[in-house]
C-alpha cells in the first residue's frame, strides 16, 4: 500500500484532517462545477439581457434584471467555494457532511425572477 505523501502546511491549515477517498474529493470537485457552470450560465444570461434586451424591457427594469443575474451569479460563485471547503473539511474530519446553503439561495432566486418575468407578461 502507497503512503500518501504529506499535503503542503498551507493546504494542511486550510483542510486540515485526514486524507479522504480520492472518489470523495473528486466527487465535492464535481459538484463544485455544477455550481460554477450554473454561476456562469446566470453570468451569461446577465449579459444576453443587458447586450440583446433593448426593446424588450424599458432600460430600468433590464438594469434590474441583469445586476440581479449579475449578484446571483456573484453569490452562486462565492457559495460553491465556501461549500467545497467546508464539505472537504468535514470529510477529512469524518463529520456529517453541511446542508447545502446554495439550493435555497438559488430556487429562491429563480423564483422571485419568475414572478417578476410572469407579471410583465401577464396579458392586461
Amino acid at each position: 500500500m502507497r503512503i500518501p505523501t504529506p499535503r503542503k502546511p498551507l493546504s494542511q491549515s486550510l483542510l486540515g484532517g485526514d486524507e479522504p477517498d480520492p472518489r470523495f474529493t473528486l466527487a465535492n470537485e464535481r459538484t463544485f462545477l455544477a455550481w460554477i457552470r450554473t454561476a456562469l450560465a446566470l453570468l451569461g444570461g446577465g449579459i444576453a439581457v443587458e447586450t440583446f434586451a433593448g426593446q424588450a424591457f424599458e432600460p430600468q427594469l433590464r438594469l434590474s434584471i441583469t445586476l440581479s443575474l449579475l449578484a446571483l451569479s456573484l453569490l452562486i460563485s462565492v457559495g460553491a467555494v465556501l461549500r467545497w471547503f467546508s464539505v472537504e473539511r468535514a470529510l477529512r474530519h469524518r463529520r456529517a457532511l453541511p446542508l447545502p446553503g446554495l439550493v435555497p439561495l438559488l430556487a429562491l432566486g429563480c423564483c422571485v425572477a419568475a414572478l417578476i418575468l410572469a407579471s410583465l407578461f401577464w396579458p392586461r
